[in-house]
C-alpha cells in the first residue's frame, strides 16, 4: 500500500501515518500492537517516557526483523528531564530503554519546567546524531508560550504535536505552525476516549464513509492525511490497526473536504487550562 511522506524543515522525511501507543499497557499488549502494525505496513511508531511502554516498543521493533532505518520512532521527554546538563543524559536513558542508537524524533512533552534549557540540549543531540528531528508537544495554550520556545531557538522545531480533529481543526495553530514552517502532528485524531465516539457518529462523516464503502474512522484519518498533518491513531485491536492503514486506499473529493471543514467548531476534548496543567503535572516526576 503506497503511503505518504512529508519533508520536514530540516530536510528529514517522515512517514505521515503511524501508530500511537498512548494508554496502551506496557508488556505483551504494546509489544503485540507494534508488531501487528509493522506487519500491516506501518513504518512510524509514536511513544513517550510518560507512556511507560518504551521497552515494549523497542523490543517489538527489534523482533520485527525490519531494518531500523525503515522505521520512524518518536518518543517524548518529560518536564523533570528538562534542563541544560540534564536532558542529554536523560535522552541516553531513553535510547537505552528503547534499545536504539538514535531516535527519529524527540518531543518536549509538556510546556513546563526548563524547556528552553532542554531545547538547547536537543539542539546538541541533533548535532551529535542522537536524534534526527526535534519538536514540541502541547505548547498551544497561547501564542506567548509557543513563541517563548520557538523564537529564541537556534534550531526551530520540526514538529508540533497538538490535539486536532474535524471538530477542533486548530486553524489558528495551523497558521502559527506555517509561519515558522513547522509540521503539525495530530493527537486525538479521532477525538480520543473523552469524546465517547462523538465524531465517529457525525452524520456528515458517516454519509461520506458510506459513499466510499469505508468506516468513519478511515474518513477522518484520510482527512488528516489530505490536510497535510501527520497522524498517529492509537489502537491495540489488530482489526482496527489494519482498518486504519487502509485509509490510503481512497481519496476524498474537494467537496467532501469542504464538508468536513464545515464541521469545525474548535471543540476540544482535552480542556485543562495552563494553570491546571501546571498544578497537575508540575510536580509529577518520571525516572528510570
Amino acid at each position: 500500500m503506497n503511503q505518504t511522506t512529508i519533508t520536514l524543515n530540516n530536510g528529514v522525511v517522515i512517514p505521515q501515518f503511524g501508530l500511537g501507543v498512548y494508554s496502551i499497557p506496557a508488556g505483551e499488549i504494546t509489544y503485540n500492537s507494534v508488531l501487528a502494525a509493522l506487519k500491516a505496513g506501518y513504518r512510524h511508531i509514536d511513544t513517550a517516557h510518560a507512556y511507560q511502554n518504551e521497552r515494549s516498543v523497542g523490543q517489538a521493533v527489534k523482533d520485527s526483523g525490519i531494518p531500523r532505518e525503515e522505521i520512524w520512532i518518536t518518543s517524548k521527554l518529560w518536564p523533570n528531564e528538562y534542563g541544560e546538563g540534564k536532558t542529554l543524559p536523560q535522552l541516553d536513558k531513553m535510547l537505552a530503554r528503547l534499545g536504539l542508537e538514535y531516535l527519529d524524533l524527540v518531543y518536549l512533552h509538556q510546556p513546563l519546567g526548563d524547556y528552553n534549557g532542554a531545547w538547547k540540549e536537543l539542539e546538541k543531540a541533533l548535532e551529535m546524531g542522537k536524534v534526527r528531528s526535534i519538536g514540541i508537544s502541547d505548547f498551544d495554550f497561547n501564542d506567548e508560550l509557543f513563541e517563548s520556545i520557538v523564537v529564541p531557538a537556534k534550531v526551530k522545531p520540526q514538529m508540533f504535536q497538538i490535539e486536532c480533529h474535524p471538530y477542533a481543526q486548530r486553524e489558528h495553530w495551523q497558521a502559527m505552525a506555517a509561519k515558522y514552517n513547522i509540521q503539525i502532528e495530530s493527537w486525538f485524531p479521532l477525538g480520543g476516549r473523552d469524546s465517547h465516539g462523538e465524531i465517529l457518529r457525525d452524520p456528515v462523516i458517516n454519509a461520506i464513509a458510506k459513499a466510499h464503502g469505508k468506516s468513519a474512522a478511515q474518513v477522518i484519518i484520510r482527512w488528516h492525511l489530505q490536510k497535510g498533518f501527520c497522524v498517529v491513531p492509537g489502537s491495540s485491536n489488530p482489526a482496527h490497526i489494519q482498518e486504519n492503514i487502509e485509509s490510503f486506499s481512497f481519496t476524498l473529493s474537494d467537496d467532501e473536504m469542504k464538508q468536513i471543514a464545515a464541521l469545525n467548531k474548535e471543540k476540544r476534548y482535552f480542556n485543562m487550562s495552563y494553570e491546571q496543567i501546571k498544578a497537575w503535572m508540575g510536580d509529577y516526576e518520571l525516572w528510570d
